[in-house]
């Protein structure tokens, strides 16, 4: 059943789908080709041995004689297969039997070694066979030949047909030729009279080696057949493989691009793809000048807008409620310029290993937080990877991690695990926690920064922004191991 699934998912490749068409077009052309070929040499050969069985009835012809009414033919033949008993080549002449008594009267009148009164069917009879023949029971390859069809073959007159039959329960080919001898004969009356006597000539030749050509045929012609379609399938796979290894390279390239390693697509291509290259490198180019000009443009907006309040706040008559609502303005235009600088929506062609910004941090936040000393374990997928900007996540890990140690007794603990699907990242502390009655509203959308605890809520006003940007999921609850507080990102791969 896993299988059956993973079968739609495989049909989306182009390389599969290519090689199965391939495969298909070797496996079910070939084979047809093969039974065509098959066909052919079966027609051939039988071709080839009808005319080997006319030339043997000519050869009877040639030694046969008609006298009075009777046929005379030599003890022996010129071809020495019809002389040796059951040789595999057989030799047989029939009349036609006008009635019941011109059977007996014949059969008396014909020397018996050389006239079988053995009726074919209703209208002929054997008047003659070979040597060969003797010891072969022609009565019962007769009968099963006209009860389980084709009967022996009856031609007209000058025509020859083709069949098959069995003797001694082997397959023998059958030929007949059916001719007219013309005599004369003087009645009683004195006068000389033309009599037709009409015969047909049977050449019986064992099928043995007509079987054995074509099986060695066959086994030749599939084994090769066997060996091109093998070397065929290979032939074809490496030509795929060269085909389609631009792009596979052009997927390797999009995948550095991906994961951060690489910033454009370096590598030369076919004409089909060249284009597509050139468009996306244009198309990174002008998204990262458009991101680096809005970095600049909204640092800039900060500089101008944090004189102007440097200033203010500077005043020595200003109230103590002003210097809030002041300071309060830095942090909402830090929080906002956090916003727009996130790279979240053009971040499919960056990437970051994790353990890049969780080492800086682990490293650093201990020694800020030394009094009470805060011991910050890692338990880190060193592959694991951000598909995103490092400062966004510099910024989301720095702020929680912060967070935590913040609200810790002793111990902080970083998990960071990798799926085929999911990036995980787990931040957990000993303090007393998080109520639950804050969960649901430190994550709802409308829930403002400026309504966040100062010095915690506009950090994690910052991390919910930029995990909703990177449509993430941020969760809260409480640490099993360590009693505290459980923030947990999620990302999609």
């Amino acid at each position: 059943m896993h299988r059956l699934k993973r079968l739609p998912q495989l049909m989306q490749s182009l390389k599969a789908r290519l090689i199965i068409s391939a495969m298909l077009l070797i496996l079910v052309l070939l084979p047809i080709v093969g039974l065509t070929l098959n066909d052919a040499f079966k027609l051939q050969v039988k071709s080839a041995s009808v005319k080997e069985l006319k030339a043997y009835v000519y050869s009877i012809l040639a030694v046969t004689e008609v006298d009075n009414q009777q046929l005379l033919m030599p003890e022996v033949l010129v071809e020495n297969q019809f002389n040796v008993i059951q040789s595999g080549l057989y030799a047989l002449i029939t009349v036609p039997v006008k009635s019941t008594e011109d059977l007996a009267n014949n059969s008396a009148q014909v020397d018996a070694p050389r006239i079988n009164a053995t009726e074919i069917n209703s209208a002929q009879k054997v008047a003659w066979r070979s040597n060969s023949l003797l010891g072969i029971d022609l009565t019962s390859a007769i009968t099963t030949a006209i009860h389980s069809g084709p009967v022996f073959p009856q031609p007209s007159k000058g025509q020859g047909e083709f069949s098959e039959i069995e003797l001694n329960n082997e397959p023998h080919l059958v030929y007949g030729f059916s001719v007219s001898f013309e005599t004369q004969q003087i009645d009683s009356q004195g006068n000389e009279q033309m009599q037709r006597f009409p015969i047909t000539v049977y050449i019986i030749k064992d099928q043995s080696d007509y079987l054995q050509q074509v099986n060695e045929f066959n086994q030749q012609l599939w084994r090769w057949l066997l060996l091109l379609m093998l070397a065929l399938l290979t032939i074809q796979i490496l030509w795929l493989w060269w085909t389609l290894k631009p792009l596979t390279r052009l997927q390797n390239e999009l995948a550095a691009i991906e994961s951060g390693k690489a910033d454009q697509v370096k590598g030369s291509y076919p004409t089909e793809l060249n284009a597509v290259a050139k468009q996306l490198n244009t198309l990174l180019n002008t998204e990262q000048n458009q991101r680096k000009r809005y970095r600049n443009a909204l640092a800039d907006l900060a500089h101008s807008l944090k004189t102007p309040l440097a200033v203010i706040q500077s005043q020595k008559d200003l109230n103590q409620q002003s210097i809030e609502q002041v300071s309060h303005i830095n942090r909402i235009i830090g929080h906002q310029l956090k916003r727009a600088q996130s790279a979240a929506g053009s971040a499919w062609h960056l990437g970051i290993e994790v353990v890049e910004v969780s080492d800086k941090l682990v490293r650093n936040l201990p020694k800020i937080y030394c009094s009470p000393a805060i011991n910050i374990t890692e338990d880190i997928d060193r592959s694991a990877v951000f598909k995103g900007d490092g400062s966004d996540l510099t910024e989301m890990l720095g702020n929680l991690l912060d967070n935590a140690c913040k609200a810790a007794s002793s111990q902080v603990v970083l998990r960071v695990k990798s799926t085929s699907t999911h990036l995980l990242i787990d931040i957990e502390d000993d303090g007393a926690g998080i109520n639950t009655e804050l969960h649901s509203q430190i994550l709802e959308r409308g829930f403002r920064a400026d309504t966040y605890n100062q010095g915690h809520g506009i950090g994690l006003a910052i991390v919910r922004d930029l995990v909703d940007s990177y449509q993430g999921e941020l969760q809260i609850g409480r640490s099993q191991q360590l009693g505290g507080a459980k923030f947990q990102l999620s990302f999609k791969h």
